[in-house]
């Protein structure tokens, strides 16, 4: 499902029009970002949680040329499944 097909299910879901339901997809998606980029965590309950991770610096290595090569420290987004999410899908 991308999300052209995300807002209409969430328009007939929710009665409400594609431009409505577009307008709130897109309001919650930059709540949960905002909340990321300052470091905070989202948790949905039943469904899961958003929260971002460190990753360390580390040494890599270059698939091409074999040379090791240094790759930064780095955020990153982790969401974790709740169990209400998890039963549905077993």
């Amino acid at each position: 499902m991308n999300k052209t097909e995300l807002v209409e299910a969430i328009a007939i879901s929710a009665d409400i029009s594609k431009a409505s339901a577009m307008r709130a997809l897109d309001a919650m998606l930059e709540a949960v970002t905002t909340t990321l980029r300052e470091d905070g965590s989202v948790t949905l309950v039943g469904f899961g949680t958003f929260s971002v991770n460190e990753r360390a610096a580390r040494t890599g290595r270059n698939p091409r040329t074999k040379e090791a090569i240094q790759i930064a420290a780095a955020k990153v987004p982790k969401f974790k499944a709740g169990k209400a999410l998890k039963d549905a899908v077993n």
